[in-house]
């Protein structure tokens, strides 16, 4: 399924039931929680809920709630120019008749949690009628356990939650997203029809999407405003590997970048053979495992076409 200027394309039974609560819920006042990983498409989710409520036609107001806390509480409640005196109404009030919805609520200052939990149950009391929504990529009531976010604010939104399937999970819905977002780049910059080649389209299911949608969307456009000729084929791909840095936007408390097992296994394993100038013996040594091991992994990843790994000795 396709909605204008949102991408919710696929036909994984998973995407399709998170779609079908969404469209239930959305004739709803309930308040909603998404949940998934980062770039699995919560905002969209979100802004789906709204564009099929009785609320369409009124205003979504989005809160980006990793900005800086001062900041964010401004855009929610409003504040006065110091310049103008003029008084700028917050989203709440923006929205009356509307939507908002709190991204990355995980992320909200946690003095102000406590502070929006009780805005939000008088809102009633200031006849403001908003639907609320927050998205997340955490866990919060492993948050709320270790006393990082306040119970009231998750239970508010608790009450109805949709949780997204990340693209890796989705098999060939990654094509399908793959070949809308070539139609969509090819379209913005007037450069004709282009095709995706089979063995390419087949190249991008294999691969671990750790950033979802948004990285699938960056790997394809960079890479199609640097080919050449109108066929994304595994060539082109493969350059665009090579030019692309994919990056993991999300990070622990230690700093350290968040990635699947799989992703994190080869990028050890290349470690290793780089430190020992890809000395193999001694590289799997360094990881604990056999040679034979480490003579299958790197075979799998050939296979797989990992640049790195294809052009290995």
């Amino acid at each position: 399924m396709l909605t204008q200027g949102l991408v919710l394309v696929g036909n994984h039974p998973k995407f399709n039931n998170s779609l079908e609560t969404a469209r239930n819920v959305a004739v709803t006042k309930t308040p909603i929680l998404i949940y998934g990983e980062a770039g699995s498409g919560k905002k969209a989710v979100g802004s789906y809920i709204h564009n099929h409520s009785a609320r369409k036609n009124a205003r979504l107001e989005i809160v980006n709630c990793g900005e800086d806390s001062q900041m964010v509480e401004k855009i929610v409640l409003g504040y006065r120019d110091d310049e103008s005196g003029r008084f700028n109404r917050g989203v709440l009030e923006l929205a009356n008749g509307g939507t908002v919805i709190f991204a990355n609520i995980d992320a909200l200052d946690e003095n102000f949690q406590k502070r929006l939990y009780t805005i939000l149950q008088e809102l009633p009391d200031y006849e403001l009628d908003v639907r609320v929504l927050a998205t997340t990529s955490k866990n919060l009531s492993k948050l709320v356990a270790a006393g990082k976010f306040s119970r009231a604010l998750y239970t508010y939104f608790n009450g109805a939650q949709i949780d997204l399937v990340s693209l890796r999970e989705r098999g060939t819905d990654v094509e399908l997203i793959a070949r809308h977002f070539i139609t969509e780049f090819a379209a913005e910059t007037n450069r004709g029809d282009f095709e995706l080649a089979d063995d390419a389209a087949r190249k991008l299911s294999d691969y671990n999407w750790s950033q979802n949608l948004s990285e699938l969307k960056n790997f394809i456009r960079k890479t199609m405003s640097t080919m050449e000729g109108s066929i994304l084929d595994v060539q082109a791909i493969e350059n665009g590997e090579r030019k692309v840095e994919f990056s993991s936007a999300e990070t622990d408390e230690d700093g350290f970048k968040l990635m699947s097992l799989k992703d994190a296994e080869k990028l050890l394993i290349k470690k290793a053979l780089v430190f020992t100038s890809e000395n193999r013996t001694q590289a799997a040594k360094i990881l604990g495992v056999s040679i034979r091991t480490l003579r299958n992994k790197i075979n799998e990843y050939r296979t797989e076409g990992t640049s790195y790994f294809v052009n290995l000795r």
